[in-house]
């Protein structure tokens, strides 16, 4: 049987309709595979589902953790797929949803640790991200491997100094290495349904996004977060927005620089997000406008997901 129906795709292109109207035609639930949903007190600018979508389908690891609380993709796989195996018992197909491709593809393929690690590079990389800055460590990231790159948030301290230090061990990018796993490795059987959109519709979208998280309150979110002692974390995490906004009530930023810069940064994650999921040749990519047709395209991936079914049978 086909385990997973996985919807991907940049943010903003409206992966979490699409999902909740799947698991509801589907009479199943929806397993989101998002890092940075997972952490309570940050429903806005994590565009967690909203209580009308998890009205239509119960959705699992949205706002479960404290924000500061360590998460990460192998500990992701582990939760979810002890779901995606309780679902299966019980004859549903698992509903994913995320725009955190090493998610995905660690619960379908399994992850990869890589080879060993060098502590004596290990804190090398960590000192040079603490005395330049660790937009410096992501930028020699992008040059030697631009396609884990693309799947990490460029302020994902932990990956960053992995990826450079996996590359400097053994002249190899860490992606390579989880491709070459790929390959090898068991895997479930899953349908992934990409959303695709043209660039100009789903930059509007980004930008357009940016001015409703901020009518919803996204400054109040953040200054809660601020209060309860998360700066660090969210310096960390470098989530997209946080930082932004942090800076802003910090009076380091004026409120259009903060605006834009959510904005741009927002864009270039998309981007980023579209070249990872590109290279996965098994996604079945799905054409839409702005607003999506969420209707169509569920019927659309109901009627691949049946297709499949029947190629099962045989």
């Amino acid at each position: 049987m086909t385990h997973v129906l996985a919807v991907v795709g940049p943010t903003a292109s409206g992966k979490t309709d699409l999902a909740a109207e799947l698991a509801e035609a589907l009479d199943t639930e929806v397993i989101s595979a998002d890092s940075m949903q997972v952490y309570c007190g940050m429903e806005i600018g994590t565009a967690q589902p909203s209580p009308a979508a998890q009205a239509r389908a119960p959705h699992h690891f949205v706002g479960f953790l404290e924000p500061g609380e360590p998460f990460s993709a192998g500990v992701f796989r582990e939760l979810a797929l002890e779901k995606v195996r309780e679902l299966n018992a019980r004859g549903r197909i698992a509903v994913v949803a995320g725009g955190s491709g090493l998610y995905v593809r660690a619960l379908i393929d399994g992850l990869f640790e890589g080879p060993g690690r060098d502590p004596h590079i290990r804190q090398r990389l960590h000192q040079e991200a603490e005395e330049r800055g660790l937009e410096q460590l992501f930028e020699r990231l992008r040059e030697v491997d631009p396609a884990y790159a693309a799947a990490i948030l460029p302020g994902d301290l932990r990956r960053i100094v992995r990826a450079l230090e996996v590359h400097e061990l053994t002249g190899t990018p860490l992606s390579e290495w989880h491709a070459r796993h790929q390959q090898q490795a068991p895997t479930l059987n899953a349908l992934q349904i990409g959303i695709a959109m043209p660039r100009p519709l789903l930059y509007g979208r980004i930008n357009r996004r940016a001015h409703r998280m901020l009518e919803a309150g996204f400054l109040h979110e953040v200054h809660l977060l601020l209060r309860a002692g998360h700066e660090r974390h969210l310096e960390r995490i470098r989530s997209l927005g946080y930082r932004e906004a942090a800076a802003y009530l910090g009076g380091r930023m004026t409120h259009q620089g903060m605006v834009e810069a959510m904005k741009q940064n927002t864009r270039r994650f998309a981007k980023r997000q579209l070249s990872w999921f590109r290279k996965d040749t098994r996604i079945h990519w799905l054409e839409t406008g702005d607003p999506p047709n969420t209707s169509a395209l569920r019927d659309q991936a109901l009627r691949l997901l049946d297709s499949g079914r029947q190629g099962e049978a045989v």
